[in-house]
């Protein structure tokens, strides 16, 4: 399950993710918001962290105009790794070394396109569960 959500500034990006995520036959939640109406970005963030350390959701996908924000705002949760990808390579690189738990797109920033060649490669990499990466990992989840 894919938690989703947008202030105002990715909801026209999110509505393109969404149709992507339902064409695949992925299973998603949409947190919001609805509109192009101002909005305040880490209320949004906050739900789709909420869904994934309650276990009710497995990965997410937040947007915001530029996408720094919204991941800022999702990384002060513990348990979440936020990955601000603007290309293919960063996306399957966090997967691979940070087992990243959420990305995080500028709606203004990356096109449809590409962003849904992020989220794929998002979505289908592996972690590699490498020792090195497993402890860099704990390093980062230490308070």
């Amino acid at each position: 399950m894919i938690a989703v959500a947008c202030d105002h500034g990715g909801y026209v990006l999110k509505k393109e993710i969404l149709k992507h995520l339902e064409e695949r036959g992925l299973e998603y939640k949409d947190f919001g918001c609805d509109s192009e109406e101002a909005v305040d970005y880490p209320i949004y963030a906050r739900k789709v962290t909420s869904a994934i350390t309650s276990g009710e959701c497995e990965r997410g996908i937040l947007i915001c105009g530029t996408g720094i924000g919204i991941s800022i705002a999702a990384n002060k949760v513990k348990g979440i790794r936020a990955a601000l990808c603007t290309d293919c390579f960063t996306a399957e690189a966090t997967r691979q070394h940070n087992d990243a738990n959420i990305l995080a797109l500028g709606g203004r920033v990356v096109g449809p396109g590409l962003a849904l060649k992020i989220v794929d490669t998002f979505l289908d990499t592996p972690f590699s569960n490498a020792e090195r990466h497993k402890r860099r990992i704990e390093l980062i989840e230490q308070d």
